[in-house]
């Protein structure tokens, strides 16, 4: 695993998504429900920014048509999305928030 520093926690408001690109790729963070999520910034069906969305438990909204993402598992809840997004494990190390890009969990 290759853990590469995303952000610091504190940068993290809750059900707040943060867009931060580690290494060449733009990941959106969410903190909600205890948790942080990293989830790969852009919608599989219309190549927009997700971290523009809305965040509603563990899911984010596509802000452009409305499909919803579990942040969990990258998949897609709602139309037009059919095809998951990459979710990427994440650990905290102090204020650190590490993300590991090169064992997505889905």
């Amino acid at each position: 695993m290759t853990w590469q520093v995303a952000c610091a926690a504190s940068e993290l408001d809750a059900d707040t998504p943060l867009s931060v690109e580690v290494g060449d790729t733009l990941v959106a963070l969410v903190r909600t429900e205890g948790e942080v999520f990293a989830i790969r910034d852009e919608c599989s069906h219309g190549r927009v920014m997700l971290s523009l969305g809305e965040v509603d438990g563990c899911t984010l909204e596509c802000f452009a048509h409305g499909s919803r993402f579990d942040l969990r598992t990258g998949e897609a809840l709602d139309l037009p999305a059919t095809q998951p997004v990459p979710v990427f494990p994440v650990r905290l190390d102090g204020d650190d928030v590490l993300v590991d890009l090169d064992n997505p969990i889905h």
